[in-house]
């Protein structure tokens, strides 16, 4: 950023390093790492402008930020953000549980009210509005610290009426020219996790499999297609699923019927998140299908930060990133002061305080421990006690017990658990 916080354009690490060095800049944020100008404003700068690649998923979601120019991209930065959506389920139907026994119980009569069930519309569940609102909440924050252009969008994982279409569609040509079959392949790989029905064997080329053989009038239809591990494909040859598994026949059939439950939730939240990034920058949309071609064209492993770069159109992608930031969601705290039993009793009180020694669970810390069983630099988020002995989660695993003399505060909380990871994959590819 300028000396004024206005956004400026991301420059490589040894260069912040030099700025830093020669004094003509200031560290603005630890994490992401954001340095600000003391001697330079906006209006003296070149600004070409990023531009923003998001691959929504259900338990993780891809950010990348990247330069886009004559249909090439190279990737300047790349986020992956976990969500805990899972976590908010999970507690919802604890609290549903408490109450309803607490009505069944006699305890406490809590009659049930049925005069607030009418939903809005646009209603998401609190654990998809959480995801939307996480990603929007970074994509904000990244506008406040690199100058977005654009924003690029994984709006369908699948195109639906690609697949039960048998001809050209106007407006959606590509799906019968050089992108076919890339729709069914992303649908099934999404369907079955990547691995084979047969063996269970996962990060090895899959192919395409009849449950029933064409030779024995089955069809092409997606309830009819598995993914298969190439010796088991070539082994099965042309025998149903009865004859070649008779004893996972059942649970194969089953899962082959069933219907993709999660993607159609993930489906309602890329669509709420594609309607509120429009509403506030330049939105383009693309499909998994095409951001699979994408990232096939150009040999690219399968992640979803290198999702993200690869999201829309796209002619070449000549730079990734070596480094990832994770941004896990951690909350913020909780407004309980109570810790309830198994029925929903209170049983344990939590403190009224959040600082102890200038420190808050969830800060962002620095510990350099001279001696002891714990001697090192340790780096992460801080969980405090009253006694001043702390706990410090990196990305290596948890240092508890270190005293609060040894340690110094890098950033607040802000509801985020940061950890750092080199950028690989295994391809999907056949």
């Amino acid at each position: 950023m300028d000396k004024n916080h206005i956004p400026l354009q991301p420059c490589p690490p040894a260069r912040a390093r030099k700025l830093l060095t020669k004094k003509r800049a200031v560290v603005a944020r630890h994490t992401p790492f954001t340095i600000r100008l003391t001697d330079r404003t906006a209006a003296e700068s070149e600004i070409d402008g990023v531009e923003i690649g998001i691959d929504p998923g259900s338990k993780h979601t891809g950010i990348a930020l990247f330069t886009h120019r004559a249909g090439e991209r190279r990737g300047r930065y790349a986020l992956q953000l976990d969500h805990r959506g899972a976590q908010i389920k999970k507690k919802l139907g604890q609290r549903a549980g408490y109450r309803r026994r607490r009505r069944s119980a006699n305890l406490r009569h809590r009659s049930p009210r049925f005069s607030n069930r009418a939903r809005p519309r646009g209603w998401l569940a609190p654990s998809l509005r959480h995801r939307v609102e996480t990603t929007l909440g970074w994509v904000e924050r990244l506008c406040r610290w690199v100058p977005v252009r654009a924003v690029h969008v994984e709006r369908l994982a699948f195109d639906t009426h690609a697949l039960s279409a048998g001809k050209p569609l106007e407006g959606a040509q590509y799906q019968q020219g050089t992108l076919a079959g890339y729709e069914v392949r992303e649908y099934l790989l999404a369907k079955f996790n990547r691995a084979c029905v047969y063996c269970g064997i996962t990060n090895v080329p899959l192919n395409l499999d009849h449950v029933y053989p064409r030779s024995r009038t089955g069809s092409d239809r997606v309830s009819n297609l598995v993914l298969a591990c190439v010796p088991c494909n070539q082994t099965k040859a042309d025998r149903s699923v009865e004859e070649f598994a008779p004893k996972a026949a059942a649970r194969i059939l089953a899962q082959a019927k069933a219907p993709l439950r999660d993607a159609a939730a993930a489906q309602s939240t890329r669509w709420a998140l594609w309607q509120a990034l429009d509403q506030r920058l330049p939105t383009r949309v693309g499909s998994g299908g095409r951001t699979k071609f994408n990232r096939d064209r150009n040999q690219l492993p399968k992640t979803h930060t290198l999702d993200a770069l690869a999201v829309g159109k796209v002619e070449a992608i000549t730079q990734t990133v070596a480094r990832v930031l994770v941004a896990g969601c951690a909350g913020r705290g909780r407004y309980a002061r109570t810790t309830p039993d198994r029925y929903g009793f209170p049983r344990l009180r939590a403190a009224r305080r959040k600082q102890y020694f200038s420190f808050a669970t969830g800060d962002l810390v620095r510990a350099v421990v001279p001696s002891g069983k714990r001697a090192g630099t340790h780096t992460g988020r801080v969980l405090v006690r009253a006694r001043g002995s702390f706990d410090i989660t990196t990305g290596h695993g948890r240092q508890a017990g270190i005293n609060h003399k040894h340690i110094r505060l890098l950033q607040r909380a802000d509801g985020y658990a940061y950890t750092f990871r080199k950028e690989e994959g295994v391809s999907s590819r056949p």
